[in-house]
């Protein structure tokens, strides 16, 4: 495979957050307070024209969002490999998005959404649903939004990542990615996961590993299939713990899965993976498509300019996505997609999020 690499890495600085002294009382029994409820109002159809986008939400009614995902239906046949993932992330009300100053943005956000984008082909299936993960925690009752962002990519097959860091002392729970504007076809986020701000994981372009634990921060790529685009970015969103809560006991465990493909022109691929008995609650999850092996080297793209992401989102073991209302979800899918070329090399990639407060 050949292809460049756009190094372009941004990093969200990390804030000096006081943190709350708590003493263990000897012989306190401890027990996980977080639960989840997932939230998702149904499909929204379209794009109905190329090189357009529909937004669509999920909102908590009660709790506040870890994180959030997105699944599509593509239809068959060459007008299927249209539809992508154009983005996935935290609203302040379900329809603005953050996209303008970077740092924290958003505090106590309860919406979420998913931005279904078509490049050159379109089809009567095409649809977007999105899927709200709504947290509740006796330890963590506030959390807030941290952006980041980077220019591009505006050449052929290049990526440009971008990673938003959770302020310190604080821990992340959930993030998302999206990339800007709809009317570049080519222009897509190809990955949304956690990570680390250590040289360990090169400031975020190496995934955080399964069974690492307490990741802070969250990394987002986009990619430019056909070039093109002097005004794109590539936006990156972490879902962080609120300010002045001892966060000390808590642990975020990361569950990761990779599955090789899709290579074939006009085929897909998902990959599930699950939290643990012993890691807590499910609250948010990533996905991928790229050259493989993200947790140990560099970022770099998949093997074809079409490649992408049609899904991230909450599911059963098998992959099927959760409904609304359910309270159980313990498994993250990922979903991808070749484009109308073969590709050679990829690799799918799904994370789970899995949380305990420790009270």
């Amino acid at each position: 495979m050949s292809m460049g690499f756009l190094r372009r890495v941004t990093v969200g600085k990390a804030l000096a957050i006081g943190a709350v002294l708590v003493v263990a009382v000897s012989g306190t029994a401890y027990a996980n307070t977080v639960s989840v409820t997932v939230k998702t109002p149904g499909a929204t159809a379209g794009p109905a024209s190329t090189f357009s986008e529909i937004s669509t939400h999920a909102d908590c009614a009660s709790g506040l969002i870890s994180g959030g995902g997105i699944n599509q239906a593509i239809g068959t046949g060459a007008s299927s490999n249209g539809n992508k993932v154009n983005g996935t992330g935290p609203s302040p009300d379900g329809s603005t998005e953050y996209l303008g100053s970077t740092g924290v943005v958003g505090t106590d956000v309860t919406h979420w959404l998913a931005i279904g984008g078509s490049g050159g082909a379109v089809n009567a299936s095409f649809s977007t649903t999105p899927y709200a993960v709504c947290f509740t925690s006796n330890l963590i009752n506030h959390t807030q939004v941290v952006m980041n962002k980077v220019a591009g990519p505006s050449t052929a097959s290049t990526v440009a990542l971008t990673v938003a860091t959770c302020p310190a002392g604080t821990r992340l729970l959930g993030g998302g990615a999206r990339t800007t504007p709809a009317d570049v076809g080519s222009l897509k986020p190809i990955a949304s996961y956690p990570t680390f701000n250590n040289s360990a994981h090169d400031y975020g372009q190496k995934a955080a590993a399964n069974g690492e634990t307490n990741p802070d921060s969250w990394a987002a790529v986009g990619w430019n299939g056909g070039g093109g685009g002097t005004t794109n970015e590539t936006y990156a969103y972490a879902i962080c713990s609120g300010n002045n809560i001892n966060v000390s006991g808590a642990t975020v465990t990361v569950r990761n899965s990779e599955a090789s493909g899709p290579n074939t022109a006009t085929t897909g691929q998902t990959v599930t993976v699950g939290c643990g008995a012993n890691d807590g609650k499910l609250v948010s999850g990533g996905a991928a498509i790229s050259s493989g092996n993200v947790t140990g080297t560099d970022f770099t793209g998949p093997g074809s300019g079409g490649d992408h992401l049609n899904g991230s989102y909450p599911s059963d073991a098998s992959g099927n996505p959760v409904s609304d209302g359910t309270t159980t979800a313990s498994y993250w899918t990922a979903y991808t997609h070749t484009g109308g070329a073969g590709s050679t090399g990829n690799y799918s990639d799904a994370w789970a999020l899995c949380a305990n407060d420790g009270i």
